[in-house]
């Protein structure tokens, strides 16, 4: 028994919800436009954006949109979304009603076009319109109360025909077909005229022109029944005038009467664009090359401890806390902390390290990374769309599907393209012919127009050269979150850090803990107390030193963080708090007996806090100083900032003298020290009103403002998730060094695209006038055009060679 059904994507007071739709047919920059606009049109969709050179859409709905709505927009406008599928193996199911429940879990899932289950086997296929992770099918079929893996066999058809290469047989045979018509041509410059009969070239030309290029022909249908045009329309409208005038001559004159037929033209220009077609998909490819990288580190399969065995289980049916033993040279299956073993992993595919890193009890793991040597037991914390591998192929994937600004610019050109040089290709038909009476050569040059307008040059510009970017970059460990944070960070010219876990090491050590009265046990019992429960550096470097030293916890209660300032507790009836020198100043509690200490302690730059008792009178009961050390590239990531003409600025919340004595190391232009998280934005606000592209670097979670207030957030993914969530780009190793690559990269990525659409823009305007002038033939163009995306494509997989700085 089978059903299917389709979903309702988002209620109208729901979050939005982003679909990833391929798109099939687009063969210009004017067919994004067009694809465009008509999802938008589409009611509940708040935006879509089409990506030429990946085939997809991304669209953002907000009402309950339908797949098939979706689809029918976009088969209205002449093209198609390709049809995918999964297989799903489902347990659980007794009876038909069970059957309905599972289709409607699945097809509630964004991107499920429908769903059938099969009771008798117990399977389901899912049709898809987008790309969907199999773990988000399989949580939903869970959800639902019942049981499900990936079928073996099953694989994601979308996925499967975006891997392989365009055929070369209809290229070759073309190529065959038209060297016959084109030889003689190579051989009049040394005497010899030779030409096959009329018929026979007829006979080698109308293959090519109906059966070889009927692509351009369906294409060109396709956009004139949505009233517009595109690549195909001018390709069909040149060649079948080249084709039709040898065609009247050669039935008007006969075999021998013909001063010349043009078969020629038609059957080498389609060839010469189906070759640069071919060559400009191959290329297209090598673009996507991080993704498919990437993708290729999912293992399929992890052994998993169960009922004292060890099993080889689907990595989709591991689940959170399961235990997955990885042996020497295994790919490690899953996110996880090591529970048993030590080893070295090669983590270089996901941050770019090109060291292995140590890995023993308590060490979090990556999937995708490379067991070196020693047997690892890892229990599992993330699989499927939450792993961190997951994560980065999606913010690679949406980096690379958003549109750059200067893209929209683009956009609005190419819709009027087409239009454009069908009427400049109508005016040189009518010119020539009028002034000179010879309609065949007024013909040629119309078509010699139509041929070499090339909108695919102008579509690819950009995107082209934004996925080599982001691909070449996430190799290296840069995460670029969107095209818009690639484009800005180009124009950097302040880049404002936050100190710990940034410009240091994030682990500060306690070196000083001196009392203003009682023992230094006392002091220590006490601090420790009020950051038992904290997971802050400082706190974790109080309950270290507490540890070897002995010294018993007292438990507190009513604990507290005081957000930019410190913690405050109960601790044996004692109301006690621990922070910063302005906390203490806003509690009124007098630090002088140790004030002259605490100066020395930060003139050496260490970070000092001050503990006191607020019970009745404020008393103070003594200070604790941090050392932190600077990460080993934090002086060559200033330095390569320097180089690229940027000024430096460090934010922080810590003393003066200590942020003073990091600066002066580092050789930091503007130190800021004692700010607040909730003005660090303000910080940043105020740089930008001076003029300057501000690019913020931070990992905390008090980062995340003025991550967000920056032109550009640079966020450690050894921080938190939120400070990732708030940034543009995210540095998968805690390397400061990194911050200058990145800039490197969107400068050398922005130029690439300039570059581009410099040659594509002066390529029509110089092309088009001079196929107009009767100065190229229709060989000649087509051949350009065909060079023309492929030399576009070409520059901008240059940026492959880059290597970074650190």
């Amino acid at each position: 028994m089978s059903g299917q059904s389709t979903p309702a994507v988002a209620g109208p007071g729901d979050a939005p919800v982003n679909w990833t739709l391929p798109i099939e047919g687009m063969t210009c920059a004017s067919c994004v436009g067009r694809v465009e606009r008509a999802l938008s049109q589409v009611p509940g969709v708040r935006r879509a954006s089409v990506n030429l050179a990946t085939e997809t859409a991304e669209v953002e709905a907000d009402a309950p949109v339908q797949a098939a709505t979706l689809r029918a927009a976009v088969e209205k406008a002449g093209y198609e979304i390709p049809a995918g599928s999964v297989d799903l193996s489902i347990g659980g199911m007794t009876c038909a009603s069970c059957v309905s429940r599972v289709e409607k879990a699945l097809a509630r899932v964004p991107g499920v076009a429908g769903a059938e289950v099969n009771l008798a086997t117990e399977t389901a296929r899912v049709s898809l319109v987008s790309k969907v992770d199999p773990a988000v099918l399989i949580a939903a079929v869970e959800q639902a109360g019942y049981e499900a893996r990936l079928s073996a066999q099953s694989a994601p058809a979308t996925e499967a025909a975006a891997a392989g290469l365009p055929t070369w047989w209809p290229i070759a045979l073309a190529g065959a077909l038209s060297l016959p018509l084109v030889v003689p041509m190579l051989l009049m410059p040394f005497g010899i005229h030779w030409m096959p009969n009329g018929w026979v070239q007829w006979a080698l030309a109308t293959p090519v022109q109906f059966w070889l290029g009927a692509r351009f022909y369906r294409g060109a249908w396709k956009a004139l029944r949505a009233r517009t045009g595109n690549m195909d329309l001018l390709v069909a409208l040149g060649t079948s005038a080249a084709y039709g005038l040898s065609v009247y001559q050669l039935l008007r004159h006969g075999t021998h009467g013909a001063t010349h037929l043009y078969f020629e033209a038609s059957a080498v220009v389609i060839t010469l664009v189906l070759l640069g077609k071919w060559l400009e998909t191959r290329a297209k490819r090598q673009t996507t090359e991080a993704i498919r990288a990437l993708n290729a580190l999912r293992p399929e399969v992890a052994r998993v401890r169960r009922d004292g065995g060890e099993v080889e289980v689907p990595v989709a049916s591991v689940h959170p806390g399961d235990l997955v033993v990885v042996r020497p040279g295994e790919r490690v299956p899953v996110d996880g902390e090591v529970v048993e073993g030590a080893s070295q992993v090669d983590e270089s595919l996901i941050t770019g390290e090109s060291l292995p890193v140590d890995k023993q009890h308590g060490d979090r793991v990556t999937g995708g990374s490379v067991n070196a040597e020693g047997l690892l037991v890892v229990r599992t914390t993330a699989v499927g769309a939450e792993s961190m591998l997951a994560r980065i192929v999606r913010l690679v994937e949406s980096a690379q599907a958003k549109k750059a600004p200067i893209q929209r610019l683009v956009d609005r050109v190419s819709e009027v393209f087409v239009p454009v040089i069908v009427a400049i290709a109508a005016v040189t038909l009518l010119a020539w012919g009028g002034a000179t009476g010879d309609w065949e050569l007024a013909i040629l040059n119309a078509v010699a127009v139509l041929v070499i307008a090339c909108p695919c040059a102008l579509g690819l510009a950009t995107p082209t050269a934004i996925m080599a970017g982001t691909g070449v970059a996430a190799r290296h460990g840069i995460l670029i979150k969107d095209a818009e944070a690639l484009e800005v960070a180009h124009n950097v010219k302040v880049v404002a850090f936050d100190k710990t876990g940034t410009l240091t090491e994030g682990k500060p050590e306690l070196v000083a803990a001196e009392p203003a009265q009682g023992e230094r046990r006392d002091l220590l019992a006490a601090s420790a107390a009020l950051q038992a429960g904290s997971e802050h550096p400082l706190a974790r470097a109080v309950m270290a030193e507490a540890q070897r030293e002995g010294i018993v916890v007292p438990a507190a209660t009513q604990a507290r963080a005081v957000a930019g300032r410190g913690m405050a507790a109960s601790v044996e009836g004692r109301e006690l708090r621990l922070g910063s020198g302005r906390y203490m100043q806003e509690l009124g509690v007098e630090t002088g007996p140790l004030a002259q200490r605490a100066a020395a302690l930060q003139g050496e730059g260490r970070t000092v806090s001050w503990v006191a008792s607020v019970s009745g009178q404020p008393v103070l009961l003594g200070l604790l100083a941090f050392g932190d050390t600077l990460k080993p590239t934090s002086d060559a990531a200033l330095q390569s900032l320097r180089e690229q003409g940027i000024r430096s600025v460090l934010l922080t919340g810590d003393n003066a003298g200590a942020a003073r004595a990091i600066g002066q190391a580092l050789g930091v232009d503007d130190v800021r020290a004692e700010v607040l998280p909730e003005h660090k934005a303000e910080a940043i606000a105020a740089l930008r009103a001076e003029g300057h592209v501000v690019a913020m670097v931070g990992d905390g979670i008090n980062d995340a403002p003025a991550l967000a207030a920056a032109d550009v957030g640079i966020a450690m993914s050894t921080g938190t998730d939120v400070a990732m969530h708030a940034a543009g780009v995210t540095l998968m190793r805690g390397d400061p060094a990194l911050v200058g690559d990145a800039i490197d990269i969107s400068r050398r990525t922005y130029a690439k695209i300039r570059q581009n659409l410099f040659w594509a823009f002066v390529y029509n305007v110089v092309g088009v006038p001079l196929a107009a002038l009767g100065l190229l033939s229709p060989v000649l163009a087509g051949a350009a055009m065909a060079l023309s995306s492929v030399s576009v494509v070409s520059n901008a997989l240059l940026l492959r060679r880059w290597k970074g700085r650190a």
